[in-house]
């Protein structure tokens, strides 16, 4: 149940526009936390356990089923991928709609993609963070700045960076990778039940080494993932899941507030 895939497209859509501005995986399954269960808070038990006799192998593997077949979903949380900080609070759909923040470091972003069109605003920290990350020469860092401050980066389709940033807000590409590899579950051990957000679910325990994976599955309705627990390692973090197959609507920010990407271009006057 893990890679770095999804880690690493979110990632890309918090860099790839600084990247071509100057012309821009694990699974939910592999997100870490460090929150762990909170003793002080009991675990709300379901009528029955819908996982009774199955091996954690056998609930990974329905969990991984229900959440690869979600038609849309909210991600939010903190992990540490790449050396990074990465906080994101992101709704995601398989038609290629999102809407969000994402954060890398100490800079911020909203991002919005409809209708094959994505729209990013950052802060001055989050471009300033993202272009010298890509080896942007400082010279070139304050122009774009200036030209971005409180406005809409817009990406049409066809320009540099379009293509990336359509699988970070396309659900089945993100999720691409989650359970592909079966090995990975293997020596998975159930911990006790809990809840998050009010939900009743199952926990399945993987330890690696100094590090070590805690992914909640919903024990009531579809068996999806709702939070994924790291603790330990390189790339601690947490990440919860929720918002299941609502559609997740996203309207086009006004003209007046976007700058298009082509005026990014050295040879293109500002």
């Amino acid at each position: 149940m893990r890679s770095q895939s999804s880690h690493r497209k979110l990632r890309a859509a918090a860099v790839v526009c600084a990247a071509v501005a100057v012309a821009g995986p694990a699974p939910a399954a592999a997100w870490a936390a460090t929150a762990a269960q909170d003793p002080a808070r009991p675990a709300a038990a379901p009528t029955s356990d819908p996982f009774d006799g199955l091996t954690p192998a056998a609930i990974a593997d329905r969990a991984v089923d229900a959440t690869r077949s979600a038609d849309s979903l909210r991600m939010t949380g903190e992990v540490v991928t790449e050396g990074q900080d990465l906080d994101v609070d992101f709704s995601v759909d398989d038609q290629g709609s999102c809407q969000g923040r994402i954060g890398v470091d100490d800079g911020r972003a909203e991002l919005r993609r409809v209708d094959g069109i994505t729209y990013m605003k950052g802060d001055e920290s989050f471009w300033r963070t993202s272009m010298t990350s890509q080896g942007v020469p400082e010279n070139q860092i304050a122009p774009v700045i200036e030209l971005v401050k409180g406005r809409w980066l817009k990406i049409a389709p066809g320009q540099a960076g379009s293509g990336d940033l359509s699988e970070v807000c396309d659900l089945d590409t993100l999720l691409d990778d989650l359970g592909r590899d079966e090995e990975d579950r293997e020596g998975l051990t159930r911990g006790p039940d809990r809840e998050v957000d009010g939900t009743p679910v199952a926990t399945l325990v993987k330890k690696d080494g100094d590090e070590t994976t805690t992914v909640s599955v919903a024990q009531e309705g579809e068996p999806y993932i709702r939070e994924v627990v790291r603790t330990g390692g390189d790339e601690p973090g947490t990440m919860t899941l929720s918002a299941f197959d609502r559609p997740v609507k996203v309207t086009a920010p006004p003209a007046d507030e976007t700058v298009d990407l082509s005026r990014l271009d050295p040879g293109t006057p500002a």
